[in-house]
């Protein structure tokens, strides 16, 4: 197995690495990362995007490290840009360089260098504005800034004067293409189309594909429109490509010449794959573009070191070595100095560009007001959306037609206005100063001084303004004084960028050019992918010197519809005689007007709906007081309801006799008080009737001459006492004193002989014999009897101590009444064998049983010969003693039997059965018979006479006497166990203060401490834990978060929030401990509770919760004002703050209070969180809880949610890791194992439909199918009675089919739980509930039982109470079979080992049904009755008896009136299942289910073991025990 598996791993990595191979097949090179890593083998990350700047000379920082030199130790950057960089546009450049080489030189740049991303935290260098400048302040309010914020930095510098801040490189440093495929393999994917090896396009495949979420390019909004969104930004390398129109025109060239080099490659390699001509395609271009790059920027080879090209003009002085051999010593990394040749640029950007066709005609351009001009105005170019102008491929021609023609702006120091006033800022403000900004990022990056810098390169220092440009100086000496003014007079403390640009004159100065060629001969140098490099084996010489004729005009006439006579060969250059010269130097005064700065409050126009907002958050409390508020109601309206119901006494009273009197009964201290109706009539009876009507207890008075009744003195004197002899009194609760009085004077009216006395109220339910009491009594009574028939020893009857032949006494002399003797037996009172059996009892007629009366009837039944037996028997049913008992005397008695079987036979039935018995003992011809003859007609059972008893309930010898003896002691305990004496109410000693008020207050305070002592010292640990971690908080955010820059943001915002987030989650989690009950009671019998105190839980509990309380509302106050501050807040600082959130591309405005609240998990959890602590917080006061407890309790069980709400608020939360787990795990595991035992995993609440309380303690349940309740037979579910006052479940198996609309169960009273269930479904509880209690379904849930259907022939065996599977089975399979539904199952064996037939009573209707129903014989059933080969009972006995005539006759058992096979003793499973084998040849696998006791399952399992070791039919046992 293992040889195969590792066969197939090798397979399938052979083909993929096939595939892999061959898509790249025609690929014999390195191919070079986008990231630019592994270029230098020595020094892999050398060059790479993400790497810092190379510094050059020392970093010029206040501090040696980070601090930046700004005002007052350097000038403000906006006067110098106003007093050095101002002038008039129109002048044309010195060297006749055209616009598209100025946007060439960007290009260039934005290839090798990338500093423009903020750093995090958020550092900012804000210019401050000068009072009354013309463009950003013409108000003259003196507070206006222009924003700056500080570029991305490494983290493990700017630590020590050893180590200053580097900044960071986001591109890499070689010319690698990165400005057409991006810095990542990532980022190229997204651009590719994967087909042909192209890049992917729009709608029209000559422009790119516009952006999207995958793709992070900058999308700044227009600062002439506020246009926004990715709509007409394009996907390029560089994420800043879209920055105006005639940047994004160059990378739309280098676009088309990808896919122009992929389709040259397909045509003439028509099998390469898209891998192949992709990366071909890529390798050509790299190429190209290095070659245009080093060459003066499109100079020809006939041209190269003439001068002319743009920064290597100077080449032919200080021309690059031509020594093009790779150096992998050379570091190629960006220097921060570069930045000066990128603000050289600066100066030869013109205020306007030109659009033109090919037969040089010049075309006007719309600007954004839908005017007409001349050129496209540079400051209404920048960001925009889908120009009217540029609309299809040709209109991009025509730009870069006129981007050719064009003549830059001269090489000085002058930068136009739409870059020095009206370049594009951050979304709050719309313009700022291009000049100014790069002066500052020039501090920001610590560059040095001017002087210093030439020194670096060997240039002779200035000493003299006049030194830096004389012919500036000459021409404007004014602009010198005013600079100097500026730097104060010292020429030592002028910066680079300023010295580098004054010195331009035609050409960049020299220290400029030193920089430059620095900078890029080391990134030629250094490149080890570098075109020219021969070793890297990416061109042959033919193909380099292909690359090396290629220049930028050839690119642009392979790409768009330019022809090469349309344009100059040198595009970057134009002179006398090339093609379509410009119609004039363009100038701002002849174009659009800039559209002036435009400041965005982020918060306009949320100021109302925030403060609606935080009034609806804030008015939760008052929401949850109104719903509660309806509960209260709704619950009063209730209690009114429930007082008109108890008005159907007064009814009553209109049915009955105007002798009926209402009142309520008492039967015990922990028993509840129910409404009765009292009746009295003259025949001296006592009729007590439920709310119902219905008669509950006769109560005979004739035969007592005093009957004495006692009335409460206290309390309203409305209880009454009747002392009930040889019952259990009756006690009532009047509605007042006249009621009661009223009511013994009917007494007397009726003739009943009181005696009248009266007592406390409290001695008078002490004296009461209760139900409970009559019942031990009895218990005794039955104890006594057993002890002296079976002549036990009295020391097994019980332990009596004190007192104890009293109460052996008091039961001697009691007397059973019909109903106590019928409960005895576990019959029905008015069943006709108990009337037989009672009436032949009472010898003395007076309708009770004395010791004695019981005692003689008991030895006969218990010690008689079967003679005396049958005598009996015969004179029981002997009605009118003639001694003799006619056919119907026999009826009669038979009748009786059948009863307890169910009464499942008719009258002709039992006619029938009784001619079977006469006619074959010979009595055809005989109407009576004698006693002889019935003893005769029991001749052959005299055996089974002779064991026959008369089983009381309780009480089986020898297993009866070990229960009676468990019994006896446990009425024992309680009557040994003194119950304790009430506490007694006695006033508290009064104790004279001192009438120092001081002392008082001292002595208090003392006595406060010595009671409490426990309380305060835990109150003192858990709010000083809850403050710690509140300080800890704010501190930690107030002075060690500036590595986050969020104080700098809301620094009391967030100060309060994080502190109180930190104390409420402390708080929220261990108020679970004061929740765990089980925990709380194990410690409180430890020595822990000398310490804590335990048992202040709740109280404990309610302080903790009030405390979170008012940390919660701490915590919301805090993050209103955060969401206010972050609203406020530009998104390049959000994105620092949030990075999983928010990414800084330039394109929104910060999100609104809206989205914090709604559309963040912290937000919307936290507004959820609010509202449900609402509602719990007001429900649990004391007002409400009162009212409505149930209200309470079920918003304390929110909790579920609370807590998964606090998880989710933590666990997403933007500001800090989550933490609420530390605080959180410990309390919660230990409240989750305390909350095991109750706590279940579903309900439903289930309206009962019938109820019925069956014998053998069993209790009958049939109640609604949920409609999504679907279930196997055999399958059981869990229930829960909350009438019972608890919520915990017990699992029973249904009796119901899955095919029947309701769901029913057999509840058997085994334990506590399922006693008081019974007890709760009895007709005098459900009387007073007005119906069935509801029940919660938890369910169904499977088990082995169920798999019954998988088996050709199945064995059901059930033990008692076990056959409850076996009945939804049955019922199943018979349902299915009707039907004739396909089913495996094609016979099914149902056994039921029973004790007594009266176990089964409930089963005789389901089995009836299944007989009935089974056509097919699918169902074979044998009921084994274990019983008879135990103990005989004396019914039992006679339905034996009768049973095999019954069953001779009419072929049905008359235990049940079923056809099924009735056994008497217990099964032998081995020669069963031996004689199915014979039955079943065919059947290879047979399926055995059994439930029920162990021992029987044990059987059944041994029986299957043993055969299963034959080579025969094999059983599969399944059991389950109960």
């Amino acid at each position: 197995m293992k040889t195969t598996l590792r066969q197939c791993y090798i397979c399938l990595c052979f083909a993929v690495l096939q595939n892999f191979t061959y898509a790249q097949r025609n690929i014999h090179w390195e191919i070079q990362r986008y990231d630019g890593w592994y270029n230098n083998l020595a020094h892999h990350c050398r060059g790479s995007a993400g790497t810092s700047l190379q510094r050059l000379l020392p970093a010029a920082y206040s501090d040696g490290v980070y601090q930046t030199l700004t005002e007052p130790q350097n000038p403000n950057p906006r006067k110098i840009s106003n007093a050095a960089m101002k002038g008039e546009s129109g002048l044309p450049s010195v060297r006749n360089r055209t616009v598209l080489g100025v946007f060439f030189g960007y290009h260039v740049f934005s290839e090798i260098i990338g500093i423009d991303n903020s750093g995090c935290p958020p550092e900012f260098l804000n210019i401050k504005v000068p009072i009354g400048d013309e463009i950003f302040d013409p108000e003259k309010t003196g507070n206006i800034i222009i924003p700056f914020q500080r570029c991305q930095w490494c983290k493990q510098s700017g630590n020590s004067p050893n180590n200053p801040r580097r900044q960071i490189n986001s591109v890499t440093s070689w010319i690698d293409g990165s400005s057409v495929y991006g810095t990542s393999q990532s980022w190229s994917d997204v651009l590719r189309s994967f087909s042909g090896g192209k890049l992917a396009s729009g709608s029209d495949p000559l422009f790119p594909k516009e952006s999207d979420l995958n793709l992070a390019m900058w999308k700044a909004p227009d600062p002439s429109t506020g246009q926004g969104g990715t709509d007409g930004i394009y996907g390029f390398g560089n994420t800043r490509a879209n920055e105006n129109l005639f940047l994004q025109a160059v990378s739309i060239v280098w676009f088309r010449y990808h896919n122009h080099l992929a389709e040259e490659l397909a045509e003439k390699h028509p099998m390469w794959s898209d891998e192949d001509l992709y990366h071909n395609a890529r390798k050509w271009l790299i190429a190209v573009y290095q070659d245009i790059t080093e060459c003066g920027w499109g100079a020809t080879p006939r041209l190269r070191g003439t001068g002319r090209s743009l920064v290597w003009s100077l080449s032919s002085k200080m021309g690059i070595s031509e020594d093009e051999s790779y150096n992998q010593h050379v570091d190629p990394s960006l220097s921060n100095e570069f930045q000066a040749a990128i603000q050289f640029m600066a100066t030869l950007m013109p205020p306007g560009v030109y659009m033109r066709n090919k037969t040089c005609h010049f075309q006007e351009v719309t600007s954004s007001n839908g005017s007409k001009w001349p050129a496209h105005r540079l400051c209404d170019s920048y960001w925009k959306r889908k120009h009217p102008d540029i609309k299809v491929p040709e209109d991009v021609d025509s730009l870069l037609l006129g981007m050719i023609s064009q003549i830059a702006e001269k090489e000085d120091n002058v930068v136009v206005e739409d870059l020095r006033d009206y370049w594009y800022g951050p979304v709050k403000y719309s313009r700022t100063d291009y000049v100014s900004s790069s002066i500052q990022r020039g501090r920001d990056l610590g560059l040095c001084s001017y002087n210093n810098a030439k020194k670096y390169f060997g240039l002779k220092p200035v000493g003299n303004w006049s030194d830096i440009n004389s012919n500036l100086y000459q021409s404007n000496k004014q602009l010198f004084e005013e600079l100097a003014i500026l730097y104060g007079n010292d020429i030592e403390n002028l910066e680079l960028l300023p010295g580098t640009m004054l010195e331009n004159w035609g050409d960049p100065g020299e220290l400029l050019t030193e920089i430059v060629l620095d900078q890029m001969q080391r990134l030629r140098d250094g490149d080890r992918f570098w075109f020219e490099n021969t070793k890297n084996g990416l061109f042959t010489a033919e193909e380099i010197e292909r690359i090396q004729n290629t220049s930028f005009h050839d690119v642009i006439v392979a790409v768009t519809s330019i022809e090469a006579g349309d344009i100059q060969k040198e595009v970057f250059n134009w002179l006398h005689g090339d093609p379509c010269p410009q119609p004039e130097q363009i100038s701002a005064g002849k174009l659009a007007p800039c559209v002036p700065l435009t400041v965005t409050d982020y918060f306009a126009g949320s100021i109302t709906g925030y403060s609606l907002l935080i009034l609806t958050l804030c008015s939760f409390p008052l929401v949850s007081y109104f719903i509660a508020w309806i509960v209260a109601q709704l619950r009063k309206r209730d209690v009114k309801e429930m007082k008109k119901k108890k008005k159907h006494v007064a009814s009553i009273k209109q049915v009955l006799s105007a002798d009926g009197v209402a009142a309520q009964e008492w039967q015990g201290p922990k028993d509840e008080t129910f409404p009765v109706l009292i009746e009295t009539n003259q025949d001296q009876i006592i009729k007590v009737f439920d709310s119902r009507s219905n008669l509950i207890r006769i109560i005979p008075l004739q035969n007592y001459k005093n009957v004495p009744v006692i009335q409460s003195n206290n309390r309203g004197c409305k209880t009454l006492l009747i002392k009930v002899p040889k019952e259990y009194d009756l006690v009532l609760f009047f509605h007042s004193e006249e009621e009661c009085t009223g009511f013994i004077q009917q007494l007397k009216v009726n003739g009943i002989p009181i005696s009248e006395s009266k007592k406390k109220e409290q001695s008078l339910l002490k004296e009461a014999v209760t139900k409970k009491q009559r019942s031990q009594i009895l218990e005794t009574f039955f104890r006594q009897s057993f002890a002296q028939v079976l002549k036990i020893d009295p020391l097994d009857t019980g332990n009596f101590e004190a007192g104890s032949s009293s109460k052996i006494k008091e039961a001697i002399e009691c007397e059973l009444s019909r109903t106590e003797f019928a409960e005895s037996l576990g019959l029905k009172p008015q069943s006709m064998f108990v009337e037989s059996m009672f009436s032949l009892a009472d010898e003395d007629g007076n309708g009770y049983l004395s010791f004695r009366e019981f005692l003689n009837i008991l030895v006969i039944l218990m010690k008689g010969s079967p003679e005396e037996k049958s005598k009996l028997m015969f004179t029981m049913y002997d009605v009118d003693g003639n001694g003799f008992l006619s056919k119907q005397e026999f009826f009669t008695m038979l009748k009786s039997f059948i009863e307890i079987s169910n009464n499942c036979l008719s009258k002709d039935q039992a006619e029938q059965v009784i001619e079977s018995m006469f006619n074959e003992a010979g009595f055809k011809h005989k109407a009576e018979l004698t006693w002889e003859d019935f003893h005769y007609l029991l001749r052959d059972h005299d055996k089974e006479l002779q064991l026959t008893q008369l089983r009381f309930k309780g009480m089986e010898p020898p297993e009866v006497f070990n229960k009676m003896y468990r019994k006896v002691s446990f009425v024992d305990g309680i009557e040994h166990g003194i119950p304790a004496e009430p506490r007694l109410y006695t006033e508290a000693k009064k104790e004279t203060y001192q009438k120092n008020k001081v002392h008082q207050k001292i002595q208090e305070f003392k006595r406060f401490i010595e009671n409490y002592r426990r309380q305060i010292v835990v109150v003192v640990i858990f709010y000083g834990i809850s403050v710690g971690l509140f300080l800890e908080r704010v501190y930690h955010y107030s002075f060690e978060s500036q590595h986050t820059g969020i104080a700098e943001v809301s620094l009391p915002g967030i100060a309060i929030s994080r502190g109180s987030a930190a104390s409420i989650s402390f708080m929220f989690s261990y108020i679970l401990l004061t929740m765990c009950r089980n925990l709380l009671t194990f410690l409180r019998e430890t020595f822990l509770n000398q310490y804590i105190p335990f048992d202040a839980a709740v109280d404990f509990h309610k302080l903790v919760a009030i405390t979170a309380l008012v940390g919660t509302v701490i915590h919301c106050m805090g993050h209103a004002t955060n969401i206010y501050m972050f609203c406020n807040t530009p998104l390049s600082i959000l994105s620092c703050l949030f990075p999983k959130v928010f990414i800084n591309d330039g394109s929104d405005l910060p999100q609104k209070y809206y989205w914090w609240f709604f559309q963040t998990v912290p937000g919307l959890t936290g507004v959820i969180l609010l509202a449900i602590l609402a509602l719990m917080y007001v429900f649990s006061s004391r007002h409400f809880r009162r009212i409505s407890f149930r209200g309470f309790w079920l918003t304390h069980h929110l909790y579920v949610l609370l807590y998964i709400m606090i998880i989710l608020h933590s666990s997403f939360g933007l500001i800090q890791e989550p933490m609420f787990h530390v605080y959180f795990l410990v309390p919660a595991i230990l409240f989750v194992g305390d909350s095991l035992i109750s706590l279940s995993r579903k309900k439903r609440e289930i309206n009962v439909i019938k109820a019925e309380l069956l014998p053998s303690d069993v209790t009958y349940v049939q109640f609604q199918r949920p409609v999504d309740f679907e279930y196997k037979s055999g399958q059981w579910v869990r229930i829960a009675c909350l009438a019972l006052g608890t919520n915990e479940y017990h699992p029973f198996t249904l009796t119901s089919a899955p095919h029947e609309d309701a769901l029913s169960l057999h509840i058997r009273a085994a334990g506590p739980w399922t006693t008081r269930l019974r007890e709760m479904y009895s007709p005098k509880i459900v009387t007073e509930l007005n119906g069935y209690p509801k029940i919660y379904l938890d369910g169904p849930f499977g088990e082995g039982h169920q798999e019954w259907n998988k088996y050709e022939v199945s064995v059901l065996v059930g033990g008692g109470i076990g056959v409850t599977p076996f009945a939804s089975i049955l019922k199943d399979l018979v349902f299915k079979s009707s039907f004739k539904s396909k089913m495996t199952c094609k016979k099914v064996y149902f056994i039921w080992v029973t004790r007594t037939q009266r176990q089964f009573e409930w089963l005789a209707d389901i089995i009836r049904e299944v007989e009935e129903t089974d056509q097919n014989n699918l169902v074979s059933v044998h009921i084994y009755i274990t019983q008879f080969a135990e103990k005989y009972d004396l019914r039992t006995t006679m339905l034996y008896i009768c049973e095999r005539h019954f069953q001779k006759v009419l072929n049905r058992s008359l235990f049940t009136g079923l056809r099924s096979v009735t056994h008497f003793g217990r099964p032998q499973f081995e020669p069963f299942f031996i004689s199915l084998q014979e039955v079943h040849a065919e059947v290879q696998k047979i399926g055995v289910f059994s439930c029920g006791p162990p021992g029987m399952t044990k059987n059944v399992e041994k029986a299957c073991q043993v055969l299963n070791k034959k080579d025969q039919t094999h059983f599969t046992h399944h059991f389950e025990n109960f």
